[in-house]
């Protein structure tokens, strides 16, 4: 089992920064590739970005290239989604989630169903 807890959500101007975390807990935070999704009211849940247990591949939507940055610190066993220049299209709940990377270094899965674990999620919300 992996426990996944995300933090940094809040509101923000248009233009602004966040950056939200994850903490895992549980089983190797190592072995595992982490992503971030979202998902605005109304709306279907999307893909944002996710990062190889390796933390040396990425991969981002279209939408968010440029503006979000993942990242990963295994010694600290979170993940982080730095988010700058933040739109009111960004206003969503945020998930963090880990996805068995079953030893392939530069697993970095975009499809909510390939993920084993996920966050209960925090709001960020970008308006002035």
């Amino acid at each position: 089992q992996v426990q996944l807890v995300e933090s940094g959500g809040g509101l923000v101007q248009p233009g602004g920064s966040l950056r939200l975390s994850c903490a895992a807990s549980g089983r190797t935070f190592s072995t595992y590739a982490m992503g971030w999704f979202r998902q605005a009211p109304g709306k279907e849940r999307e893909f944002v970005a996710a990062v190889s247990w390796s933390g040396l591949r990425t991969s981002y939507a279209d939408s968010v290239k440029g503006r979000l940055t993942i990242s990963r610190d295994i010694a600290k066993s979170t993940v982080y989604l730095q988010m700058n220049s933040l739109t009111p299209e960004d206003t969503a709940v945020y998930y963090c989630a880990a996805a068995d990377a079953g030893g392939r270094p530069s697993y970095t899965p975009r499809r909510g169903t390939e993920y084993n674990y996920w966050g209960q999620g925090t709001q960020v919300t970008a308006s002035s």
